[in-house]
């Protein structure tokens, strides 16, 4: 495969409920010799527990110290996915005893979800803790992560169809998240990286109140050309999530390959 090129965009809102953005995003085009890598991460603090904007800014920063201190090493050329694996697991085994020791030591309780994602010329790297979501977008709409929510474990053991699920009260009851749970499994995620496509990372209040046909339809690759044109498009999804109610923090990020 040829060496892709990217543009990015990201967009985050308070919501209509709460007072503090609770949502950590990051994303960043890093070049290694001739070849361009995306990492892009979204954290969602949770905000049932205290002070999540502290628990999704902790393990964005953990996820940021990675990819420097870690992620020049890996290149240039093919990046064997279980050492991503490895190596991403333990930032997040890490930063969740930490993160539960702040709680500790504060007589509180914190927590988030992320949905990570590295992309470089030959695949992608995913990993996701929680109920933030990544999708690929070519001329059709594909989630790339599993929800760890108790509705979604529903619909997969057959007891649920996923127009239940998305009505269900406790479609936003986690199974586990960072730096709440004692012990964390993540979901990782690897496949090839697609050429004209664009790839989305959102929190859960970016999706809640957006129909698919309406995702696909506002961030289609062959409308998303210019980074300004991305900016206004996750602006307007993230007004729309607004107008229609959405009580959460709105969150998203856009990488467009070329």
């Amino acid at each position: 495969m040829c060496a892709l090129n990217y543009i990015i965009s990201a967009g985050t809102d308070v919501g209509l409920k709460k007072d503090v953005n609770q949502d950590s995003l990051f994303v960043r085009v890093i070049r290694a010799g001739n070849e361009r890598m995306v990492l892009a991460v979204v954290c969602d603090g949770l905000g049932g527990l205290a002070r999540g904007e502290i628990a999704s800014a902790a393990l964005v920063n953990a996820f940021t110290d990675w990819m420097n201190s870690e992620l020049p090493a890996l290149t240039p050329g093919y990046i064997e996915p279980q050492l991503v694996r490895r190596q991403w697991e333990a930032v997040i085994t890490r930063q969740n005893g930490l993160i539960m020791d702040y709680g500790r030591q504060n007589g509180i309780r914190l927590g988030t979800t992320i949905a990570a994602l590295l992309l470089t010329d030959r695949r992608y790297y995913i990993v996701n803790v929680g109920d933030c979501r990544v999708y690929e977008i070519t001329g059709e709409l594909r989630r790339l992560t599993d929800d760890q929510t108790v509705v979604a474990r529903e619909v997969a053991l057959g007891y649920m169809t996923p127009q239940e699920a998305d009505a269900d009260p406790r479609r936003n009851i986690l199974l586990q998240c960072v730096g709440a749970s004692d012990a964390v499994v993540p979901d990782f995620f690897s496949g090839e990286t697609k050429q004209n496509a664009v790839y989305m990372l959102c929190s859960d209040g970016f999706r809640h109140e957006l129909t698919p046909r309406e995702l696909l339809g506002a961030l289609s690759p062959d409308e998303l050309t210019e980074a300004e044109t991305m900016k206004l498009r996750l602006a307007r999804l993230i007004e729309l999530n607004k107008r229609r109610g959405e009580q959460d923090n709105i969150s998203a990020i856009a990488v467009r390959t070329f």
